[in-house]
């Protein structure tokens, strides 16, 4: 299920759509993606994701940083430079793809202008933030309430999640959020999420003004990058800069 915030062009249905549901020739590279990887995470559990993308031309890159150690300015700043060398290395896209906290690393990264915005942008990168509370988090804000697990949040989880705050994307790049409706996590077990949820964070959490284009899949918040329904997605996405809904509307 999509829900879309925005209208593709006239011929998103023609190229764009063509390119979406085939995959390249066998051996051919379209570009890089950057993963990015959320709290607790190692970038190990892109596997699956990985391989899916490649099978679409994509190669997989993981961002690895400390979740629970390092603040986010640090995180920001290392995969910036860690994103412009690999940009530097070719003349494909260099997408970049967030999952949960990994999102808001992205986020700040654009936010601090610590991408250059030629590069970063139109074509060459596209953004996608699964299940990534960038509105804040209930769930976190109530496991920092439990003083002998607030640690567990980490310097950048605590930084992140407490903020209740509107965010706008308002960058060149493309963005497409993802956001999962099976409510079985961690976060059922802390608080009361506000309407549908992934089971940590709730769909409305996700929700971020100024996005291309938004889409829901039947997935948990860990669920959703094992979800072959996200992985199609986000591959679609990366190729035209829509969802595969908003592409079969337009045909």
């Amino acid at each position: 299920m999509c829900a879309h915030r925005s209208h593709p062009p006239a011929d998103a249905g023609k190229g764009a759509a063509h390119g979406a549901a085939h995959s390249p020739a066998h051996g051919t590279v379209r570009g890089t993606v950057l993963f990015v990887h959320g709290l607790w995470m190692s970038g190990a559990e892109s596997f699956l994701l990985k391989r899916h993308l490649a099978a679409h031309g994509w190669n997989l890159r993981v961002f690895p940083y400390s979740s629970l150690a390092e603040p986010m300015p640090s995180i920001a700043a290392r995969c910036a430079r860690f994103a412009q060398q690999l940009s530097r290395r070719t003349l494909a896209p260099v997408h970049l793809v967030g999952h949960s906290l990994g999102g808001l690393v992205i986020y700040r990264m654009f936010e601090t202008g610590l991408l250059e915005p030629d590069r970063f942008s139109g074509d060459f990168c596209r953004v996608v933030f699964m299940g990534t509370p960038i509105q804040g988090s209930r769930s976190g804000r109530a496991l920092a309430g439990i003083a002998p697990l607030r640690a567990l949040l980490g310097n950048a989880g605590t930084q992140e999640f407490m903020q209740e705050m509107p965010r706008r994307w308002e960058h060149k790049a493309q963005l497409g959020v993802i956001a999962g409706d099976n409510p079985h996590g961690l976060g059922r077990l802390l608080t009361r999420l506000p309407g549908p949820s992934d089971g940590t964070v709730a769909i409305s959490e996700t929700d971020i003004a100024g996005a291309t284009d938004r889409c829901v899949v039947h997935a948990s918040h860990t669920g959703l990058l094992v979800n072959a329904e996200a992985a199609e997605q986000i591959a679609s996405f990366l190729a035209s800069g829509y969802f595969r809904t908003m592409l079969a509307r337009a045909v």
